[in-house]
């Protein structure tokens, strides 16, 4: 187990200097994150957000750089009231396709204080369409 624990420390480090390199340069998000989208489980979202590595590829779980605590940043900021701040984030854009672009093109919208490119860039290609729209129904559940 300890070794188990080891070889995830590991993999969640280099996943983090990876992302903090930029991992996917201004690559477009793949063309099922554009596909027409289904509703999401806010609970299964849940779960993927607090796995320390998501994704066919292994990538950084939001839980890794984001916070649910309100002013507390670990890498990113917080994600604590997501879902009302995703409501006005971008004027004339919905909650809910915020919240996908965030994901699916990090560098879309950079939160103040952030730099572009430190955010895991390849989530819209590693996560299928069903995963990234759990993830959104939970972040938009987040009040």
């Amino acid at each position: 187990m300890r070794k188990f624990s080891l070889v995830l420390l590991l993999v969640l480090a280099l996943s983090m200097i990876l992302a903090a390199c930029g991992g996917g340069g201004d690559e477009p998000a793949s063309e099922s994150a554009a596909a027409p989208r289904s509703g999401g489980d806010a609970a299964n979202g849940e779960k993927l957000y607090k796995q320390p590595v998501i994704g066919e590829n292994s990538a950084p779980g939001c839980n890794t750089c984001h916070s649910l605590d309100e002013g507390v940043v670990l890498v990113g900021p917080s994600h604590a009231g997501m879902g009302t701040r995703a409501e006005t984030a971008v004027p004339g854009q919905s909650a809910t396709d915020y919240l996908r672009e965030s994901i699916t093109n990090p560098n879309a919208h950079i939160t103040e204080g952030y730099a572009q490119g430190v955010m895991y860039q390849n989530y819209g290609a590693d996560l299928t369409e069903q995963e990234i729209n759990d993830l959104v129904a939970y972040l938009l559940s987040l009040k």
